[in-house]
């Protein structure tokens, strides 16, 4: 360097040492931002969870940004460049999975260290052949664990709250990686990291949190996704061959649940469905069977014949279902209904252009259609089943210009 480097600015010293950081050209995302600072003593890392120990005169710390990781929105990674009082690199590490590791044959190119992005997960290495034993991980966390985590809350910003995120937009986070799982190519040419933004920490950081809040918003309007799921009770949640009625007033008293019932409802509630029940009956069937086993205040609405005057197929309960979730007909395309009786919940669905789920779990009703207006889009046989029949929906859903939780 031509002045002295404990002289030189911090700026200059960073974009002079910058990482050349090479990507798989499968990749899709390339990192944005590039945060740094620089330690000439012994220092905690403002960006990462590390100590700064300089080997030498300084560290650069180079905090990369990327607006996803396969498996999740939000990924830091980081280089850490060593540099001796006349500028030369005596030492290069980068982060691997939450590890800091010695970078150790990597090239150096004019006091710039040449380093490998892993696709889709952004660990950092020295040399393509150094991931080559993890290669059927990383193919693994590209296509089958895409999207697995969501949104990385657990950092420091998530514990500062300054990253929030509800059920659903963790849902829509993992529907949006699993829509991208790609197979890497393995192919290390890329070189469109040198587009990423070069700014000190402090920039970075507070970029950082604004991003990912317009990332979550961008998402609640781009990721197609189901609005709504509809459920059916008897022999969908309700086991009706265990049902105590009086016969006078055809209420059920008591019931049991389908095995696994409470614990779909359950699941389904984690990952930020909006549900209603939309079931034929009186209004004390649901109340005394979904209450006594603390199911009734699962649904964002109840939508019973009893007080709608109708039963299915009737369009008036799917209607007053779509009206009582502040959901408009349009809507229709991204609502599921779950039920077991195909002349009352999948013909009526399939009229309203709902997407229908026969559940066959009982033969106490026919399994099969007497027209194409009963033939459902999918069945399931176990209500187990489906969580991840409505996942197969939402990643199957057309992208639309406009959605609406």
């Amino acid at each position: 360097m031509p002045e002295s480097l404990l002289r030189a600015s911090a700026e200059r010293i960073a974009n002079v040492h910058r990482p050349v950081l090479i990507t798989c050209a499968s990749e899709p995302y390339p990192p944005t931002r590039i945060g740094y600072a620089i330690a000439k003593l012994p220092a905690a890392s403002p960006s990462s969870d590390f100590t700064l120990t300089p080997i030498g005169a300084m560290v650069v710390e180079y905090a990369i940004w990327f607006d996803w990781d396969i498996g999740h929105l939000y990924d830091l990674e980081h280089v850490w460049v060593h540099l001796d009082d006349l500028g030369n690199v005596v030492r290069v590490e980068g982060s691997q999975h939450g590890r800091r590791v010695d970078m150790a044959g990597c090239a150096v190119d004019n006091g710039r260290p040449v380093l490998y992005l892993e696709p889709g997960k952004h660990a950092v290495w020295p040399s393509p052949a150094a991931m080559a034993t993890e290669r059927s991980r990383i193919i693994a966390d590209c296509q089958a664990l895409a999207g697995r985590d969501g949104i990385h809350i657990d950092n420091p910003f998530g514990a500062r709250g300054l990253i929030v995120a509800g059920r659903l937009d963790h849902r829509l986070a993992r529907l949006k990686l699993k829509r991208d799982a790609f197979r890497p190519a393995f192919d290390f040419r890329r070189t469109d990291a040198a587009a990423a933004r070069l700014v000190p920490w402090t920039e970075l950081c507070s970029y950082i949190p604004r991003r990912v809040a317009d990332l979550i918003a961008r998402n609640r309007v781009e990721v197609p996704h189901l609005a709504a799921v509809f459920l059916d009770c008897g022999d969908t949640l309700v086991d009706e061959g265990t049902e105590i009625k009086d016969e006078a007033t055809e209420i059920v008293s008591a019931a049991a649940l389908i095995p696994g019932a409470e614990n779909v409802l359950t699941r389904l509630r984690q990952r930020g469905y909006r549900l209603a029940l939309v079931a034929d009956g009186p209004r004390e069937t649901f109340v005394n069977v979904l209450g006594a086993h603390g199911m009734w205040d699962d649904f964002d609405a109840h939508v019973i014949s009893g007080d709608v005057g109708a039963h299915k197929p009737d369009a008036r309960m799917f209607r007053t279902a779509i009206d009582a979730l502040g959901l408009t007909p349009a809507a229709a395309p991204r609502i599921a209904m779950v039920g077991n009786n195909l002349e009352r919940d999948i013909k009526g669905a399939n009229a309203l252009g709902l997407v229908s789920v026969f559940m066959s779990w009982s033969t106490r009703r026919s399994h099969s259609p007497r027209d194409a207006s009963e033939k459902p889009a999918f069945t399931i046989g176990y209500i187990e089943d489906l969580p991840e029949c409505l996942e197969t929906i939402e990643l199957a859903l057309p992208a639309t210009d406009a959605q609406t939780s």
